[in-house]
């Protein structure tokens, strides 16, 4: 699990964005009882061997996945993930995700987001590189 918070440009202190990167496989559910918490899938493909009912989910967000082409090219190659994380930046700049991200940028300054994968080294994700850019704010 991985948390992030943001800050405005100049290290000057932004509304407080509340954003978790949590792994399917390893999830304890919600912890946030009387607190907003809103969970997102957030990988393109339903993660293997987890029933939909299982899995406490409020929404799917498909769009907000790294692009197949850029996925397939990282490879989960650590090497590769800087620039992963800006070609990553830069599609979810655009439709589909770009709206996508502004609504879940405005709900984690409201509540706890926790962002939901599959993914085995969630440090080297699209979720971790998702969760920075909804912590950095606009422009992220």
């Amino acid at each position: 699990m991985s948390t992030a918070r943001g800050t405005a440009a100049g290290g000057t202190a932004a509304p407080s964005v509340d954003v978790e990167v949590v792994r399917v496989y390893e999830d304890p559910g919600r912890r946030h009882r009387g607190h907003r918490e809103h969970r997102v899938l957030v990988d393109r493909l339903w993660p293997r061997g987890v029933q939909k009912a299982a899995l406490d989910v409020d929404e799917w967000a498909k769009e907000l996945a790294p692009s197949t082409e850029l996925r397939r090219w990282y490879g989960h190659d650590p090497a590769r993930f800087a620039e992963f994380d800006r070609r990553y930046r830069a599609e979810l700049d655009r439709d589909p995700g770009a709206p996508v991200v502004e609504r879940l940028r405005a709900y984690a300054g409201r509540g706890h987001l926790v962002l939901l994968t599959a993914t085995r080294d969630v440090e080297h994700s699209g979720a971790a590189v998702l969760a920075a850019v909804l912590a950095a704010g606009s422009g992220g």
